[in-house]
């Protein structure tokens, strides 16, 4: 089989997905995602110095991104420790969530 071939019947097995560009793509999703984290970190010590309050709507996006990440891994792989991590994060979400409301509605700070 020459190098032509070998190249014919990988694209065949991958149906013609670009594995260096899905890989390439996953890369930068991740790479976002920490940036996000650190971004939604940096605003809430900001918040929390200049303003005495930090907005927990952002940290409810954080959470509810990582909540959605382990979800759809536990989804794809069922294991246990996937189950948990996405539990712990699906409740800090409600969390973040109704604390974010009780912001909003000024009953908490």
């Amino acid at each position: 089989m020459d190098k032509e071939e070998i190249l014919q019947k990988a694209q065949q097995e991958n149906k013609g997905a670009d594995l260096v560009d899905k890989q390439a793509q996953k890369e930068g999703a991740w790479i976002a995602y920490f940036v996000a984290v650190l971004a939604i970190i940096l605003v809430d010590v900001v918040n929390g110095v200049v303003l005495h309050n930090v907005n927990r709507g952002a940290d409810f996006a954080l959470f509810s991104m990582a909540f959605t990440a382990f979800l759809i891994k536990y989804i794809r792989l069922r294991k246990k420790h996937e189950l948990f991590v996405m539990i712990f994060w699906g409740i800090g979400s409600i969390g973040m969530m109704v604390w974010w409301i009780l912001q909003l509605c000024g009953v908490a700070a």
